[in-house]
C-alpha cells in the first residue's frame, strides 16, 4: 500500500517541476523580448502635420495627340501567340495528349505570393 509521505513526496517533486519548467520558460520568454528590442530596426515616423498646405493646381494641357504604335502591337502580339504556343505545349505534355484536342481561350498570371527567395530556388532546382 502506498503511504501518505510518498504521496505528498511525489506532489512535492511535480510542483518543483513544474515551477521549474514555467520558471526557465518566463526566462526565455524575458531574453526574446529583450533580443526584440534590441535587434528589431527601428522606424522613424515623420511628425504629422496637422494642416497641410494645399498642394497648387495643376493647369490643364491639352492631350498629346495619339500616336500609332503599330510595330510595339506587332510585337505584342507575336510575343502573345509565343506564349499561346509554350501554355498549351506544357499541358499538352502535362496530360499527355495531342495539342490539337486543347483550345486556350485566355491566360492570366496568378500572383501566389511565394517569397523571392523561394522561386529562385525553384527555378535554380528545375534546370
Amino acid at each position: 500500500m502506498i503511504s501518505m509521505d510518498t504521496i505528498i513526496s511525489g506532489g512535492v517533486v511535480s510542483a518543483i517541476g513544474l515551477g521549474t519548467v514555467f520558471a526557465v520558460l518566463a526566462i526565455l520568454w524575458g531574453v526574446l523580448e529583450i533580443m526584440r528590442v534590441i535587434f528589431t530596426p527601428k522606424t522613424e515616423s515623420a511628425p504629422k502635420e496637422e494642416s497641410a498646405p494645399a498642394p497648387a493646381p495643376v493647369p490643364e494641357t491639352a492631350p498629346a495627340p495619339a500616336v500609332a504604335q503599330p510595330v510595339a502591337a506587332a510585337a505584342d502580339t507575336a510575343d502573345d501567340e509565343e506564349l499561346i504556343a509554350i501554355l498549351t505545349a506544357a499541358i499538352a505534355a502535362s496530360l499527355n495528349t495531342s495539342t490539337y484536342k486543347l483550345n486556350i481561350k485566355s491566360y492570366r498570371q496568378i500572383n501566389n505570393g511565394t517569397p523571392v527567395w523561394n522561386a529562385v530556388s525553384r527555378r535554380e532546382n528545375l534546370q
